[in-house]
């Protein structure tokens, strides 16, 4: 299996070796790569070689629909979509699908989350200040924060509160 080694010049800190890729029979990731000249493995992470997948969908077992559809339009900010007798959540580029009251949903997962045990983290676009301010407009109780954490883009801020169910959901801005 071919892996590809991406390195990440961070906080000022410079990488002499840059090699491109290398082959492995194994997977490499969490390996010292302090073997190649000059390459510190903080700076180093592995990843398989690009196929063409990005994130779509998840499911989120809800236990009211009505209050679930308000709290994640109104809260989370998400377009409510209605097929065939489901819902689902969709923002951006990705989207929630719903398991609850009424649904047959089949495959299902080996064990399948109940109400409120999910866990999810929805990225801000603002300063979290503005989603701290937000979530008390909405009388939602912060659970956490705002705390340093880290995310898809990196370092950032999060705030940390629950849906009507008790998924613990996260905000992070990347604004700093």
């Amino acid at each position: 299996m071919k892996f590809v080694l991406r390195i990440e010049q961070q906080k000022g800190f410079g990488v002499n070796a840059l090699p491109s890729c290398f082959h492995r029979s194994s997977s490499p990731i969490g390996r010292d790569v302090s073997f190649l000249p000059g390459l510190h493995s903080q700076f180093a992470y592995f990843s398989a070689v690009s196929l063409p997948t990005r994130f779509d969908h998840c499911v989120v077992h809800v236990s009211d629909w009505e209050r679930s559809n308000s709290f994640y339009r109104d809260v989370v900010g998400v377009e409510i979509i209605s097929k065939n007798g489901r819902w689902s959540y969709r923002f951006a580029n990705a989207q929630l699908n719903l398991h609850g009251p009424g649904v047959q949903a089949n495959p299902l997962a080996k064990i399948p989350v109940p109400p409120g045990g999910s866990d999810l983290c929805f990225e801000w676009s603002g300063p979290i200040e503005e989603a701290v301010d937000h979530l008390k407009a909405h009388s939602v109780e912060i659970e956490l924060g705002p705390v340093q954490r880290g995310g898809a883009r990196g370092d950032g801020v999060s705030i940390y509160f629950r849906d009507p169910d008790g998924s613990l959901l996260e905000f992070i801005s990347y604004l700093g």
